[in-house]
């Protein structure tokens, strides 16, 4: 069975506006809602960047049967894992079933500026990640944890207040090395769509299986989750321009990873052509071909279909989607 998500986009919209848009999408069906988390937003103009966390908690009040999670937080610099551990026990507690931790490497953009430090090379990134999922599980599973890490360490450190079942843990990859450790170690893998297809069929899903295989549980429980980038209006010149706001998406890793400033960030997306802008983008006032092209993803094995959308008007998106889109989804898919 497929699961249908909205992506919350945290830099776009002011708080209190993308909670009402958020609780909408339970209202008109959508399954779950994940949240980016941003110190700095991508652009320096108009943008927002949301306490995540304060905000999922007030979600999570105001709703009762979606999901809700990050997509994605970097539990590594400006975030201590044992914070983390500490918030994501708290809302697993007081929403239980319903909170997903999604977690990556990070972005300069989010960590540099709150913190000073300099940005690291991707080994150390990587090695951070690893050593603090082991610190978050350590902390909701035992009671009193003293961990001496090369990164991170806690003196008897105790989370009061935690789910009875952990909060599962997603990862999200773009590369080799990341996806083969989602598939090991984690309770999910998230990516976005949009991308050239060898690098979900020849890199990502390839490695995620590895990395399951190689785990110490291979019949366990895993969700694929992918992020799909769809610009959807019965006025297709809309649904087109609305991608602009998000242009941003369309640089390159090598374009925007070491960007620590948003002014630069925002210069960059701004000279893109909207040609590019809308290159991430399922892009279509037709809603057959948007479950066409959506099917591509799911038949790949994504089953947990969060959909981002580029425009103003997020609860015009909401309902049109929900009415025209997500149940031929659902009726093909299940």
């Amino acid at each position: 069975m497929i699961k249908l998500g909205y992506k919350a986009s945290a830099e776009q919209f002011a708080p209190g506006k993308l909670l009402g848009f958020s609780c909408l999408a339970e209202e008109v069906g959508f399954d779950s809602v994940f949240i980016s988390d941003h110190f700095q937003p991508w652009k320096h103009v108009d943008g927002h960047a949301p306490f995540s966390l304060t905000w999922l908690g007030a979600l999570g009040a105001r709703t009762s049967r979606v999901v809700i999670g990050t997509s994605v937080l970097t539990p590594t610099f400006r975030y201590h894992p044992s914070i983390v551990a500490q918030a994501f026990g708290t809302m697993g507690a007081m929403f239980p079933g319903r909170v997903v931790l999604g977690i990556g490497t990070g972005e300069g953009l989010n960590e540099v500026p709150p913190t000073g430090q300099p940005w690291p090379e991707f080994k150390e990134r990587f090695a951070r990640l690893r050593e603090s999922v082991t610190l978050i599980r350590a902390l909701w599973t035992q009671e009193r944890v003293s961990f001496e890490g090369q990164y991170y360490k806690t003196e008897k450190a105790t989370i009061y207040d935690r789910p009875d079942t952990p909060v599962p843990i997603y990862v999200a990859a773009a590369g080799a090395l990341v996806a083969r450790y989602a598939g090991r170690s984690a309770e999910g893998f998230i990516c976005t769509s949009g991308k050239k297809p060898e690098l979900y069929t020849e890199t990502l899903l390839p490695k995620v299986a590895e990395g399951i295989a190689a785990s110490e549980d291979p019949s366990r429980s895993f969700d694929r989750m992918i992020e799909v980038k769809v610009s959807f209006d019965i006025d297709k010149v809309r649904a087109l321009e609305d991608t602009r706001h998000w242009a941003a998406l369309a640089l390159t890793p090598e374009e925007k990873v070491t960007v620590e400033d948003p002014v630069e960030m925002q210069r960059l997306a701004d000279a893109l052509p909207l040609e590019r802008a809308a290159s991430r983008w399922i892009v279509s006032s037709d809603a057959d071909e948007h479950v066409e092209r959506i099917g591509y993803y799911v038949g790949l094995g994504f089953r947990n279909l969060v959909f981002h959308a580029p425009g103003p008007d997020q609860a015009r998106f909401l309902k049109l989607y929900a009415e025209h889109v997500l149940p031929r989804l659902r009726k093909r898919f299940g």
